[in-house]
């Protein structure tokens, strides 16, 4: 079904219809709710257009391939493309943008609307990739303690986002100029409201006590007060699918956006007089990627941990 509504509403655009579509991402952000002008765009950019089209078919037939004949080719090409639906769905984005939305800040809902859709895709995908891999031995019962080395970064993963976002955030919103000049606090105050203000300071910290389930008894067992999945196993996909998502599009956030500065530094569109004043944002670059990288490592010793019975015996036996 996600295939063929994306396949179709891309034909739609194609035909010179524009329900659904966005040009926010090549305008200034003027009537965000309309599509910032969307109606009057005449020619679609490849990939919003043919591009995506072509694409979504790829992925029809390779759903079309899975069903007949599964195994590890299906695999191969359903994790693929679980993985680029992720990407490009940048949930980072979406962390930040929906609570600003939901607290009133104009918002383009059709970026967000698409940007919902492809994790929907992605998460689908990665489904077809688990039903058509081979089964292997049930996951040994129980919870399996995580690395000592692993739980040391999910604290770390948890504290960065108090430390570096929400605690500056806080303060900025309360009119304190933390690491900032005062001009560019008057800004954030004329273009926030408190309640948006509010939102973006605390959803990035309370996603991150997330990281928590990964170093847990509940990231591998379900709490027992869930009726009808109390005490069994939490798929280990579940937890490591959209954990390594969203540390990749961290520590990607992270390096590109220090990438930039770099580079505007290095132009002189911004000067490091203007860095030094400002340090409280230039560290929130760092903050991301630090953030990323945190939480790759804590995913990492979950998956090591959640290994099956199975895989352990055969990666030992292929150590002898």
């Amino acid at each position: 079904m996600f295939v063929i509504a994306e396949v179709t509403l891309r034909a739609y655009w194609l035909a010179g219809g524009r329900w659904g579509y966005t040009a926010c991402d090549r305008t200034d952000l003027v009537d965000p709710a309309g599509g910032c002008g969307a109606n009057q765009v005449e020619t679609l950019p490849f990939w919003a257009g043919w591009g995506a089209a072509g694409f979504g078919v790829a992925l029809a037939m390779l759903i079309m391939s899975a069903v007949r004949s599964p195994g590890r080719y299906a695999v191969a090409g359903s994790w693929t493309a679980a993985a680029l639906l992720l990407v490009v769905a940048f949930p980072l984005h979406l962390l930040f943008e929906i609570p600003a939305a939901l607290t009133g800040r104009p918002s383009d809902w059709r970026d967000l609307g698409a940007r919902i859709a492809l994790v929907i895709g992605g998460l689908l995908f990665a489904g077809l990739a688990n039903a058509c891999g081979p089964q292997r031995g049930a996951r040994t019962a129980g919870y399996q303690p995580v690395p000592r080395w692993s739980r040391r970064w999910a604290y770390v993963a948890v504290a960065l986002p108090v430390v570096g976002w929400a605690v500056p955030h806080g303060l900025w919103v309360l009119g304190v100029p933390f690491g900032i000049p005062q001009r560019q606090l008057d800004d954030i105050h004329r273009s926030l409201s408190t309640w948006t203000g509010v939102a973006i300071t605390l959803v990035p910290p309370l996603a991150g006590l997330l990281v928590l389930g990964l170093v847990q008894r509940w990231g591998q067992q379900f709490p027992h007060w869930l009726p009808g999945l109390r005490g069994r196993p939490v798929p280990r996909l579940l937890a490591v699918v959209p954990a390594g998502v969203v540390a990749l599009a961290l520590v990607t956030y992270g390096v590109l956006s220090v990438a930039v500065l770099v580079r505007q530094v290095r132009t002189g569109d911004t000067h490091w007089s203007d860095v030094r004043e400002g340090w409280a944002v230039t560290a929130t670059l760092l903050v991301f990627l630090c953030w990323g990288v945190a939480l790759a490592v804590t995913t990492t010793g979950y998956a090591i941990a959640t290994r099956t019975r199975q895989e352990r015996a055969t990666n030992t036996g292929l150590s002898v």
